[in-house]
Order: C-alpha cells, then sequence, then structure tokens
C-alpha cells in the first residue's frame, strides 16, 4: 500500500489547500529506483524558512492523531488552525492505493484530537460518512463492505469511526479498514536533531538508543555503520559503576558516546530507525541533514533511493543534494507560502538529465 495523494487546508500556516500528488512524475530514463509502481517513492523538500516544511510533515501525520496511540509531538496542540482564516475546521485527505484498489480518507478537525468530519471510499463508493457536529450520516454501504454487525451504542462520541471498526470487527489485514489502520500504524516521522528521539507516529516507546543498540546486539553493526558513513571509530558497551552498560569510543583511554559530535549522534538516530525499517509504512525526516557533511548526506540520499523499499519524504536546506546524480526533477518539491510544486512543475522548460538543477534553482528559474 502507497501514498497516492495528500492534501490539506486550513493547519497552522497553510490557509489555501496545499497538496502533495505522488502520481505527478515525468518520463525520465535515469533514477527510476526513486519511484515505485508509477508512484513517487523519494522525495525531498526544499523552501524557505517558515514557509511551513515541518508543519507540512505534522499536517501528513495528523492522521495518527485519532486512528493509533502512537508517540505525538507537542507542537500539533497549539494554533492548530490558521490563524488568519474563519473556518473552524482543518480538512485533510489521503488518498491510498493498493493494487488496483484506491481508497480515499477525508477528515475534518477542530483541533488535534476532535474530529467533526469523517469519511471513508473504496474505488469511488462511499463505505460511511458522519459528521460528528450535525450527526448526519451515510451509512447505507456498510454491509456491502462487511461492517453491518457494529454495534454503535457504546461507541464514544469523540471516536474516530475508522478506529471504532477496527477495533470492534474481526476484519482481515486486506480490508480496506485493516490496510489504512495498518499503514497509518507504521508511519514514522522524525526530526533528525542528534541523540535525542524526537519523533511522531509509529510507536508509544522512548528509549534511549544506545540501549536499543547493545541490548539488541547491534554494537558491531552499528560500529560497521559508522565507518562506512565517515566515522572512523571503534566503539564497544561497557558497564557503568551502577550497573547499567554504555557506549564508548575506544582510544588509548574510553571516551563516553555521550561525548560524540552532533553529526555522529544524528546518525546513530538514522541507523536506530533504520533498525525498525521492516515495520515502517511511511517516512518522513525533517531536516535530515542538519549535522551532516555533504558526502554523508549523499551517501543517505542513495541508501534511501537504493536499499530502502519504503516512500520516503526529506526537508532539507541542501541545494547541492538538488542534483539528477542523485534524484529526478519531478522528486524535489518546492514548498512556498502558496503550493508545493515539484522542480519538474515549477518551470516551462525541458529539464533533461544534464542540466544542473542547483544552479537553475539559484537563478530563479523555479520561483512559483
Amino acid at each position: 500500500m502507497l501514498l497516492k495523494c495528500f492534501r490539506v487546508k486550513n493547519f497552522k500556516n497553510f490557509a489555501k489547500e496545499f497538496v502533495f500528488n505522488f502520481t505527478r512524475t515525468k518520463d525520465y530514463s535515469f533514477n527510476e529506483a526513486c519511484l515505485k509502481n508509477g508512484l513517487i517513492k523519494d522525495a525531498i523538500i526544499y523552501g524557505r524558512n517558515a514557509v511551513g516544511k515541518t508543519n507540512f510533515g505534522l499536517a501528513m501525520f495528523d492522521i495518527t492523531y485519532h486512528l493509533v496511540d502512537k508517540q505525538r509531538h507537542p507542537r500539533m496542540l497549539s494554533n492548530y488552525l490558521n490563524a488568519d482564516s474563519e473556518e473552524g475546521e482543518a480538512s485533510f485527505q489521503y488518498e491510498f492505493v493498493s493494487g488496483s484498489d484506491t481508497f480515499l480518507y477525508d477528515y475534518r478537525k477542530t483541533s488535534a484530537t476532535e474530529l467533526s468530519y469523517e469519511r471513508l471510499q473504496v474505488n469511488g463508493r462511499t463505505v460511511f460518512l458522519f459528521n460528528f457536529l450535525t450527526e448526519e450520516r451515510d451509512f447505507s454501504h456498510l454491509q456491502e463492505f462487511g461492517l453491518s454487525t457494529l454495534n454503535w451504542e457504546f461507541r464514544d462520541k469523540g471516536v474516530s469511526l475508522l478506529r471504532y471498526m477496527a477495533n470492534n470487527l474481526v476484519l482481515p489485514a486486506e480490508h480496506p479498514v485493516m490496510q489504512i489502520m495498518n499503514f497509518v500504524d507504521g508511519m514514522l516521522w522524525f526530526a533528525s536533531l542528534g541523540a535525542e528521539n524526537y519523533y511522531v507516529g509509529f510507536s508509544s516507546k522512548v528509549e534511549l538508543m544506545t540501549d536499543f543498540i547493545i541490548r539488541e546486539g547491534l554494537v558491531g553493526e552499528f560500529e560497521t555503520f559508522l565507518n562506512q558513513y565517515g566515522v572512523d571509530e571503534k566503539i564497544k558497551p561497557m558497564k557503568n559503576p551502577d550497573g547499567s552498560t554504555s557506549l564508548y569510543f575506544v582510544h588509548k583511554k574510553l571516551v563516553p558516546f555521550s561525548m560524540a559530535s552532533s553529526g555522529t549522534t544524528s546518525l546513530m538516530t538514522f541507523f536506530y530507525w533504520y533498525k525498525h525499517i521492516q515495520k515502517i509504512t511511511f517516512l518522513f525526516i525533517d531536516e535530515f541533514d542538519a549535522f551532516y557533511h555533504y558526502e554523508l548526506a549523499e551517501k543517505i540520499i542513495q541508501l534511501l533511493r537504493d536499499d530502502i523499499d519504503v516512500q520516503a519524504v526529506l526537508t532539507s536546506q541542501n541545494t547541492a543534494l538538488m542534483a539528477n546524480r542523485f534524484m529526478r526533477p519531478d522528486c524535489y518539491f518546492i514548498l512556498t507560502r502558496d503550493r508545493l510544486v515539484s522542480l519538474a512543475d515549477a518551470t516551462q522548460r525541458e529539464l533533461r538529465q544534464g542540466h544542473n538543477l542547483e544552479k537553475l534553482y539559484m537563478s530563479g528559474e523555479f520561483d512559483a
């Protein structure tokens, strides 16, 4: 299952509708690994400061707030609705594709935790529609989708209908309700901010990443990973006086891993989540290369492109990564105050593999 299209309106700084359409691909013959089943698999979002790159990621992960009990971001709870809009609801729409089926799930909220409207469609047919404010509803097709045996009497008024169905019916994994729930259950947003495990979705557990690496017997693999990505260090676990175990750099004297550089600890954050990749369904990394040397950032892009079979959206300010040797013009996006647009759609020029995308960007070719 893949995310086909996402729309958001009246959420934080997005007063008008903003769209991320994963179907808007071109017929480039290079870096085809950036696509999956004809959809964009890997993307990088650029934009000036304060245009909302972080907020756009949080918007995409708003769905985790009412469908699953996972890690949340405190920033979501404040200034939820756009400050310049008189509308009382933020609206979100997710279009998923699974095989030959398309699922459209859209909802509106008055706050991060309060639904006001919810709807699910499968291949254009309405499964259910419910307005939490007026109680207007369309449940006429529930039997068609095997959902007619629900007991609505005991439903908490504030609970998502999709979540209620998933939790109170025995549905096969291939059922549209379960496919959406399982996808959302595996969504992960994280910020590459060094040793702090700062994330949204995927898990409700917060743990020290060094504890995870030691507990899972990954110290040797982590050392190899660091070496491959430019950190020439040897590491080993050692018992502390209080009985706990910590990681140390091996020199003539042992140096606590807590003394590592911001780039090294940020790389550990990536490694930590990389070891969970089999359970991740959708990945968003905010400012993924904030502490990376440019060569390290390039290697991470190549790893995501070639070795990770998961849709991944990154944000960055590093225009040196805006190059056809890493990705394609339809996978680089510019976020402005008005819209989100790919390089391929932001110019009348026919972009070719030989074009210097960074130079074109810096010269104003893609001014939206």
